[in-house]
């Protein structure tokens, strides 16, 4: 199932406090990233982040969960309500990600 335009305006949205965030549609998914990074992506629907040590942190019963046949596991994040919240766990994990 590909994800909608819809959702992923609303995540893109709620992580409108942050700095230069874009996004790359890929085979009906869409890539998140943050100042040039990879941070996750939008996956059936679900904002999935990369597993960094920082967001176990914030999301301590965070869903591990595959995006693709294939991928590397990510984290569900189930408090996409909450912008200052988000802003707050993307910020973290950036120094984890790499280039």
């Amino acid at each position: 199932m590909a994800s909608s335009k819809s959702y992923l305006n609303f995540i893109l949205n709620q992580l409108s406090e942050l700095e230069n965030i874009t996004y790359r549609a890929m085979m009906g998914e869409y890539i998140l990233y943050f100042q040039g990074k990879v941070i996750g992506g939008i996956y059936d629907d679900r904002f999935l982040l990369k597993d960094a040590e920082s967001a176990r942190q914030m999301m301590p019963e965070a869903t591990v969960d595959i995006p693709y046949e294939g991928a590397k596991p990510m984290l569900l994040v189930d408090n996409i309500e909450d912008k200052e919240f988000l802003k707050q766990l993307v910020e973290s994990c950036y120094d984890e990600l790499p280039e």
